[in-house]
């Protein structure tokens, strides 16, 4: 995230700390308004001394009170902390929301079987309460969240920019590295919270989806949807991974968690033994207790939760079932 907030602070938030809170309302004594009615002088005065209420760094003395000498720059510059945690807080909901109503509204018209609505397990106006439970987690799963991002933004984790500063090799292992961290903590955090009290007062709300679709990717618990998050984040504090490789991961892995949420049971592939993809989730949605994995299957194997989609456990089954049930029962009237 230091780096969004490097790119974000260069091209739109210095200028718009600068016209929000500039220095200008700082100096002492306050640059005059050039504004010749005296209706927006008297509306200037009252704003700057609103903002001068404001906390804010020290002013150094040696800057002048002159328009020219403050014009373009903000009282609040990039490495004050409130700003820094303001951005950020912005930053991660508009990114965290974007993520989200841009995979999951692709995942759900390109990819999602939607003859799996009619499945009797399938609630009625899902759609629409998946996405309101996403959007009553996104804002404190934001304020969980933002104090791994200052971490980054102080310095404390393990990006680096130059890749020859750990060489090719080590940046190509990094993925499946990552990949295999993440993958392995989060089953534990995943087994943790279906341990019965945790379940009934965090993750239970998650499973109310049984038949899920890319909606429901983030529609749980805040503390549910963070602690499964921490891995992401650990990674980096522990590992070193070159920035904008990080940031492309941490994109694609959002990414699963929303396509492994569109209900599909492919199966006979030879892949799901290997990789825990929609149908594995789609499983764990129906049965609770089985595939926990986020990316991979090898960790359920070890623990013993491991359950191998088949063709005769597909949900859609049950769809086509009760199809063929009306339709028998209208020839028969």
């Amino acid at each position: 995230m230091d780096l969004v907030l490097e790119l974000f602070d260069e091209h739109l938030l210095d200028r718009l700390y600068a016209n929000l809170i500039p220095l200008s309302a700082f100096t002492d004594p306050p640059i005059p308004s050039t504004s010749p009615p005296a209706t927006l002088d008297t509306a200037v005065s009252a704003w700057t001394t609103v903002l001068r209420k404001l906390p804010h760094p020290s002013i150094p003395s040696s800057i002048p009170s002159s328009i020219s000498s403050t014009h373009g720059l903000s009282a609040w510059p990039r490495d004050y902390i409130p700003r820094q945690l303001l951005s950020l807080t912005a930053l991660t909901v508009i990114g965290i929301m974007l993520l989200y109503f841009v995979f999951a509204t692709a995942s759900y018209y390109f990819i999602f079987n939607h003859d799996m609505m009619r499945h009797p397990r399938f609630l009625k106006n899902q759609v629409r309460l998946e996405i309101e439970s996403s959007m009553r987690a996104f804002p404190a799963i934001t304020l969980l969240t933002v104090p791994w991002f200052m971490a980054e933004v102080h310095g404390y984790s393990k990006m680096y920019d130059d890749i020859s500063d750990y060489g090719w090799t080590y940046l190509v292992l990094s993925v499946p590295l990552y990949l295999l961290f993440t993958d392995y903590c989060i089953y534990w955090i995943h087994r943790g919270l279906h341990v019965p009290l945790i379940y009934k007062n965090i993750h239970k709300p998650h499973h109310k989806w049984l038949i899920p679709t890319p909606f429901a990717s983030h529609a749980f618990h805040p503390i549910d949807g963070y602690f499964q998050s921490i891995p992401y984040h650990l990674f980096i504090f522990i590992f070193p991974l070159q920035r904008y490789l990080y940031l492309v991961l941490f994109v694609l892995v959002n990414f699963w968690s929303i396509f492994i949420h569109d209900s599909d049971m492919v199966s006979g592939t030879g892949l799901e033994h290997i990789i825990n993809g929609p149908a594995h989730h789609t499983l764990h949605h129906l049965y609770f207790t089985v595939n926990y994995g986020q990316y991979f299957t090898w960790a359920d194997k070890v623990g013993g939760s491991f359950r191998e989609p088949q063709p005769e456990l597909d949900p859609l089954l049950e769809v086509k079932a009760l199809e063929n049930q009306k339709r028998k029962g209208g020839k028969a009237e």
